[in-house]
């Protein structure tokens, strides 16, 4: 087929030496299926910001890092650079995660290089060697729904032992390759320990996994892998080895809405007093 525009530099630099097909286009982006030598990989082609449907949110970016502080004081003032660089940091942060998870033995497609906009990374198959379909495109029995839920549990404690929570994750993110379901689709990652809301997308991944496969594995539907998985994380007792119950007791105390009510109070007053001292540094 005709090289792309935004796949023309890979091929200028000799990391991609033929287009074969389009493989599928998402809300983020557009995925090729490439050829590298006698290597046949895929190539995810970002999609610009005011042409994708998933939006960055600050529920997302909360925690990650910029290093350059040029670079983050414009991201934060969203001038035209500074929504370059936010776009830029969005499309790093599944590089990233890819990386990172890959080290951490997650079942995630191996990242190889990253330039102007563009993912090239492994092309996961099924046995036939043909490109491995979505989760959500397979029925499935009772016994396979029961095995694949237990999988990605297991790959979501490893994500979380490795500091990274998905935030999107649902049958239309794991592919089934012929070793099992593989986690796709990373931009939106989050940083477990750095973003406030990480927990509460963490137990959204579990339930969303938990309720398509209930449709297969009903009993599945009384577990709460969720909230069993936040809580021994937070009390620096989660492993990749664990061995989870499925079951959390949830309490039942009132909350001391006086207390919170302070506690945020507090928050805003901080946050008035670090904008008061970054105005007055400023020319």
């Amino acid at each position: 087929m005709k090289t792309p525009t935004r796949l023309k530099p890979l091929v200028e630099e000799g990391l991609v030496d033929e287009v074969m097909r389009q493989l599928m286009s998402g809300k983020e982006a557009e995925v090729y299926v490439v050829r590298c030598g006698e290597d046949t990989r895929c190539a995810k082609v970002y999609k610009e910001a005011d042409k994708r449907s998933f939006r960055q949110n600050v529920q997302y970016t909360e925690g990650r890092k910029v290093k350059n502080s040029r670079r983050a004081r414009a991201m934060e003032k969203g001038s035209r650079y500074g929504r370059q660089e936010q776009e830029q940091a969005w499309q790093n942060a599944e590089v990233d995660a890819l990386r990172r998870l890959a080290a951490a033995g997650v079942r995630v497609p191996q990242p190889y290089n990253f330039l102007e906009g563009v993912l090239l990374m492994e092309l996961v198959t099924d046995e036939m060697g043909n490109a491995a379909p979505r989760l959500n495109d397979l029925a499935l029995s009772a016994a396979q729904a029961r095995e694949f839920h237990h999988t990605l549990i297991a790959q979501v404690v490893r994500m979380l032992c490795a500091g990274i929570v998905h935030g999107d994750l649902s049958e239309y993110n794991v592919l089934v390759g012929g070793d099992g379901p593989v986690i796709i689709d990373l931009p939106q990652a989050v940083d477990a320990a750095g973003n406030n809301s990480a927990g509460v997308m963490l137990e959204r991944d579990v339930d969303n996994l938990t309720a398509y496969f209930g449709q297969y594995a009903p009993e599945l539907r009384s577990t709460d892998y969720g909230r069993e998985i936040w809580s021994i994380y937070e009390s620096g007792k989660l492993h990749p080895g664990i061995v989870l119950s499925g079951r959390f007791a949830r309490s039942e105390k009132p909350a001391d809405v006086g207390s919170i009510m302070r506690e945020i109070d507090d928050v805003i007053k901080e946050e008035a007093a670090r904008q008061r001292y970054k105005q007055a540094l400023e020319p």
